[in-house]
């Protein structure tokens, strides 16, 4: 349920609507804004009644949240969402580029990427340890190693690192390592590992599953959000569809959707959904076009012997040509990209 106060409710009576449903038992999350202040209320709602609380001195309206996913429902909190992550906000006026190899494949390989993807543009760095193939024969990437190589690049070059979890059991593992933790398509309906990275307080990045609807998506974020994390942002990376030109069929249109309906960050992996590194380009550019708070490209110095997914991968060159045009699109919205100060 969401309660909306009038603009000159005193804190006196905001308080009563406070102290009657602290006293039923009922979790409230304020939600402050120029103009309004509104209480998102959560638990057996069912039970309260919208008339009552109009009421209530100082309420202008209340009314029931329709959508499954409360916590992550524009309604519930009308304001955007923005997850800061050391240097870097996710969901404001700067447009996030995160980029980096599909999988870390040694000390040196990562090193030299993020050295060169940073100060041209690369706000984040992106990079595998655990690697989700589906092949068991495909490099699987180096587990722990990995992450301890990551980390080493994050630190050398100051920007946040982002990596993907598959188990239960190597969350310790990511909250040590990595700045990010990013649960991937396969796993975006994974409940049980959803259910415990709700009890973290790091960073989520959530990728679209390749059949998911845009409601099973958010449904999937409420997961995350529902032990109070609402550091959480998600990621379109391609649906599949009956068209075989391209890996996936990127779905553009889930950006507009998303900022209608959440209030969490989006941002766009190409690289994933397009499978072939010249099309990757144009539809990054198309996503910031679209309203997407930033990209996730795979770069990689040497894509033809990369160990994973070396045909969508920008070489250095590539991404440096793709920050400059991201730079001018993002400039002719009136939003801002920035690159790091090294």
């Amino acid at each position: 349920m969401i309660i909306v106060f009038k603009p000159n409710a005193s804190e006196a009576q905001m308080e009563q609507v406070h102290d009657y449903l602290s006293a039923h038992g009922f979790e409230i999350h304020p939600s402050r804004g120029k103009e309004y202040t509104l209480y998102g209320v959560i638990g057996n709602t069912q039970k309260l009644s919208p008339e009552y609380f109009k009421g209530f001195d100082g309420v202008s309206d209340a009314f029931r949240v329709v959508e499954s996913y409360k916590r992550c429902s524009r309604s519930f909190h009308p304001g955007n969402t923005k997850v800061k992550i050391g240097d870097v906000t996710v969901g404001g006026r700067e447009i996030v580029v995160i980029a980096g190899p599909c999988s870390v494949e040694n000390k040196n390989m990562i090193k030299k990427i993020s050295l060169d993807v940073v100060p041209h543009g690369a706000n984040m760095i992106r990079g595998g340890a655990f690697k989700p193939r589906s092949s068991p024969y495909s490099f699987q990437g180096l587990g722990k190693k990995g992450l301890e190589y990551l980390r080493e690049a994050g630190d050398r070059t100051g920007a946040p690192v982002v990596s993907e979890i598959m188990a239960i059991q190597d969350i310790p593992l990511f909250e040590k390592y990595v700045d990010v933790i990013q649960i991937g398509a396969r796993n975006m309906q994974n409940f049980a590992l959803l259910k415990e990275l709700a009890n973290i307080t790091k960073p989520l990045l959530l990728k679209r599953g390749i059949s998911a609807t845009v409601e099973e998506w958010l449904n999937s974020a409420e997961y995350l959000a529902s032990k109070g994390n609402q550091k959480i942002i998600l990621c379109e990376r391609g649906i599949r569809s009956f068209e075989r030109s391209t890996r996936f069929t990127l779905d553009l249109s889930s950006v507009p959707v998303i900022k209608k309906k959440s209030h969490l960050p989006v941002i766009v992996d190409p690289s994933h959904a397009m499978g072939q590194s010249e099309y990757v380009i144009p539809m990054a550019r198309a996503a910031i076009a679209a309203g997407a708070d930033g990209i996730m490209v795979e770069v990689h110095h040497d894509p033809r012997n990369a160990l994973s997914d070396g045909p969508q991968s920008l070489s250095v060159e590539a991404f440096r040509a793709l920050t400059h045009e991201i730079e001018m699109i993002s400039e002719a919205l009136g939003r801002k990209f920035v690159r790091a100060n090294t």
